[in-house]
């Protein structure tokens, strides 16, 4: 087999196995409440002090804020409903 033959099968194999970060990001779906929503009834928690992250994940936001306390805390949002998930 010649370098271009066995080129093209190493080079269709590395395009295939590749996942973009954004191919492989899911998003909300077209129903959610908008995400300024939820951070809003977040930051309205007495024990609030600052959001460390968001993210969306599982068919979930993944919010992990600091507590007045100084601990951090990690809850699950429902898109939809704007409920946490247990």
């Amino acid at each position: 087999m010649n370098r271009l033959g066995l080129l093209s099968p190493i080079f269709l194999l590395a395009v295939a196995l590749h996942t973009s970060p954004a191919a492989a990001e899911e998003k909300p779906p077209a129903n959610a409440k908008p995400l300024s929503e939820l951070v809003r009834t977040i930051e309205k928690r007495a024990d609030f002090q600052a959001f460390e992250s968001i993210k969306f994940d599982d068919d979930a936001y993944e919010v992990e804020y600091f507590m007045k306390d100084g601990k951090e805390k990690k809850v699950h949002i429902d898109p939809v409903s704007g409920m946490e998930k247990k």
